[in-house]
């Protein structure tokens, strides 16, 4: 009989005997609590009720749950519906786990009812047979919301813009083919004056600015249109949308950068991973090593008596990395916190991103499943950063440039977010880390120049050619 293979099991796949799980709804939840039988040794009891999912309601539920010693709750994420409870029943110090829908799937073979669900999930947290989901802390949660809502307004704006191009078109002002923004300094002067009733092209197309006006040509014909009143009306309004939308995004964005000085300031520094010692990672990332004869003679390593470099902010670190911008860096910030250890190693929050593809094993055959849908926040702005950095003379692009041909640009770009979030857990694991570039050339320094040649040659005898090196002066 062949020898098994051992393998390790989650440490948090334990028994729990007192436990309780909340099946949410809109306006209520199915709570299932199972502790042990108080005279029969080995027996459970398992109680369900339902609870309206109210602030004073789910206060005494907390009370009523931390009165009867539970261990654990676990609440299934639902839409935004679960957050009253966890919230609530954190606040009153209990552990609360919420959980991926798609790991408490009822077995199939009974009947599909909230009260059979509630008992179902509750037996998976008694068994330990479920993972927390990553619920970042209360300041985390508040940037998140000024960062999403930045997203989801500047969605906002981009169709307005697109609604406004369309009704140009539609008055035959042809103005984007010419102009590379028609939203710029000169195409909002044309559009304005479009507005304010002037039809003639050729006026219009004085009030170009810059590299436009060699354009002046082109912008005749591009403005002579049929542009007419209720066509003013309606840009009047898109402008009017466009224009509060611009402000309510740069309110947000001094928002954003207000809470991350806030946070940043409010928490104690962390000593790096391992102790403080440097880390790497494939696109190079190193820890900021004492400076003797720096000027801030307060900073000084107890160990070593040496004077310190100070770290910099965690925005600026961030935007060193190729590709992210402060606009990115804030977004990542929002969507992973600051504390990686919600993410003890980058594998795991490459996982949680769903920046890395699920390995399906089935008999002899090996094949790479989908990386999956993720936090879309997170993943959009990835993708951004991941293709602006493609298009750099740095490491990662030349690694875009190298994997492009072999497995495609839409696959090349998910490595190149994935290299990119596994240097971020670098720099937010140790705040006196810094992004180092390994160049464009990092691969061709690493070739063994003299393998290479004798393979080359080989290549060549086998072609029934003699070779004879010779060195080059």
């Amino acid at each position: 009989m062949p020898a098994g293979q051992q393998v390790e099991v989650d440490e948090h796949e334990q028994i729990v005997e007192r436990v309780a799980a909340i099946d949410v709804a809109k306006a209520s939840g199915m709570v299932c609590v199972r502790v042990p039988h108080a005279t029969k040794a080995g027996r459970r009891v398992t109680t369900v009720w339902q609870v309206p999912s109210t602030t004073n309601q789910l206060l005494e539920l907390a009370e009523q749950l931390a009165g009867q010693g539970i261990e654990r709750v676990v609440v299934e994420s639902t839409s935004d519906y679960w957050r009253p409870f966890v919230y609530l029943l954190e606040a009153r110090g209990l552990v609360v786990w919420l959980v991926n829908a798609r790991d408490v799937k009822h077995l199939p073979g009974r009947p599909k009812t909230d009260k059979l669900d509630a008992v179902w999930l509750c037996k998976l947290n008694e068994r330990g047979m479920l993972r927390p989901s990553f619920i970042p802390p209360a300041e985390i949660r508040r940037l998140r919301d000024y960062t999403r809502l930045r997203a989801d307004l500047t969605a906002d704006r981009t169709r307005h813009k697109q609604r406004l191009e369309k009704l140009l078109e539609d008055a035959l002002i042809k103005l984007s083919t010419v102009a590379t923004d028609i939203f710029g300094v000169s195409g909002r002067a044309m559009i304005e004056a479009l507005i304010a009733g002037q039809r003639d092209p050729k006026v219009l197309a004085e009030l170009a600015r810059g590299r436009l006006r060699v354009k002046h040509a082109a912008l005749v014909e591009a403005l002579t249109g049929r542009f007419d009143d209720h066509h003013a009306e309606l840009a009047r309004m898109l402008l009017d949308q466009i224009d509060a939308l611009g402000g309510q995004i740069d309110q947000l964005t001094a928002r954003i950068e207000q809470a991350i000085t806030t946070i940043c300031a409010a928490q104690p520094p962390a000593s790096g991973p391992g102790g403080g010692a440097a880390a790497t990672t494939n696109a190079g990332i190193e820890s900021a090593r004492s400076v003797p004869g720096h000027p801030d003679s307060d900073r000084v390593d107890p160990h070593t008596g040496e004077l310190l470099a100070a770290p910099l902010p965690v925005l600026d670190r961030l935007d060193e990395v190729a590709g992210i911008g402060r606009h990115a860096a804030q977004v990542i910030i929002a969507e992973v916190g600051l504390d990686m250890g919600q993410f003890p190693t980058p594998a795991q929050l490459v996982s949680w991103a769903r920046l890395s593809p699920r390995t399906i094993q089935s008999g002899a055959k090996h094949r790479a499943g989908t990386t999956g849908k993720g936090n879309p926040y997170l993943k959009g702005v990835l993708g951004e950063a991941a293709a602006a950095a493609a298009k750099t003379d740095t490491f990662l692009g030349e690694r875009y440039r190298r994997l492009v041909r072999r497995i495609g640009k839409g696959k090349a770009l998910v490595a190149i977010a994935r290299s990119i979030l596994v240097i971020v857990w670098h720099l937010l694991a140790d705040p006196t880390a810094h992004f180092h570039d390994l160049g464009a050339d990092y691969h061709a320094r690493r070739i063994d120049t003299g393998r290479k040649t004798r393979n080359l040659v080989r290549q060549l005898e086998a072609l029934g050619h003699q070779v004879t090196l010779q060195p080059a002066a």
